[in-house]
């Protein structure tokens, strides 16, 4: 039996599979969700981000702005979230012609308190860390910029899980 002979049974299969995993397509939810946890959008946009003094703190602020708030809203804060980044660089990749590092890791640890924004008690504390690795060459302009990308996606990681956590918080609390 030849491929051709088999061909239109498979993709009748294909379709089936598709017409019955169809009408599931707009069944499942986000996990913090205004269906199960209803207002929880309106907390995080509730949450006034620090200035973070650092290196990444300009990329870091901005991604968890738009994290917490991508309405573009600026509603009265209820809360305050402080972060802290301490920035850190490893090259553990040394080519034995050269003796020059062709690799490098940027690590990020960062802490971050949620607080009323009246002030008080923090409500909760948290740590998060990430790394990016990146490739150097001989070019310094080149190995500066790299390095600047590699802190940007660190900056997106670290915002996408302060975010995740905070809303895993308030979610419970609601």
């Amino acid at each position: 039996m030849s491929s051709s002979e088999r061909g239109p049974d498979r993709l009748d299969w294909r379709l089936a599979v598709l017409a019955l995993a169809l009408p599931l397509g707009g069944c499942f939810e986000p996990l913090y969700g205004e269906a199960f946890h209803p207002g929880l959008a309106a907390e995080m946009r509730a949450i006034a981000v620090a200035p973070i003094k650092d290196r990444i703190g300009h990329y870091l602020g901005d991604d968890l702005q738009a994290d917490l708030n991508g309405s573009g809203d600026t509603p009265e804060p209820k809360y305050r979230l402080t972060v802290t980044v301490s920035l850190g660089t490893a090259t553990p990749t040394v080519t034995s012609q050269l003796q020059v590092a062709n690799a490098a890791t940027v690590t990020a640890n960062t802490t971050f308190t949620l607080t009323p924004a009246g002030g008080g008690t923090a409500l909760m504390t948290g740590s998060a860390i990430s790394a990016a690795v990146y490739d150097r060459t001989e070019d310094r302009f080149a190995n500066l910029r790299a390095a600047r990308d590699a802190e940007i996606r660190l900056a997106k990681t670290i915002a996408g899980e302060i975010e995740l956590r905070v809303a895993a918080y308030l979610g419970e609390r609601k």
